[in-house]
């Protein structure tokens, strides 16, 4: 199992950038890797909402994951899943106000992802190349939270 956890500090209030993150048919217009979005569940985002999201990858590939959230707490906390190919992952995001400093009224978001090998090969590869595959998520993780930075 690998833990990656990426923290961002965003100069907007908790419900903007709740806002912008939980709105699922405007992702693709500000998550600059994202290049399609469908949501696969009808209604407010909250527990069970369940989309697919394709991706650009660095290697100019693209990949498509389905989504799914587990828990949510508005506009605290949520955490989805993902089921991978010989992984699985859970990303935890909370988003917690700034209420004194210079930087009050402002957001801490942090997002903390865990992935688990389910298959013999996926257990394999992570022993392998766990530390640059770790490497390769927190870099994406840092964009999508700069991204959200800049949109909200």
């Amino acid at each position: 199992m690998s833990t990656v956890a990426v923290t961002r500090l965003i100069e907007a209030p908790v419900a903007a950038v709740w806002q912008v993150f939980t709105d699922l048919g405007r992702r693709r217009q500000w998550l600059s890797a994202v290049t399609a979005v469908e949501v696969l569940t009808e209604g407010p985002f909250g527990a069970g909402t369940t989309w697919r999201e394709t991706r650009r990858m660095a290697d100019g590939g693209e990949i498509t994951e389905e989504f799914r959230v587990h828990e949510c707490v508005i506009p605290e906390l949520f955490v989805v899943t993902s089921p991978g190919i010989g992984a699985d992952y859970r990303m935890t995001y909370s988003f917690v106000p700034i209420v004194a400093g210079r930087h009050r009224g402002g957001t801490m978001v942090t997002v903390v992802q865990d992935g688990m090998a389910t298959a013999p090969a996926g257990r394999f590869l992570a022993l392998i190349f766990g530390g640059l595959a770790a490497g390769t998520a927190e870099g994406a993780l840092r964009r999508d939270l700069d991204d959200l930075a800049a949109a909200a």
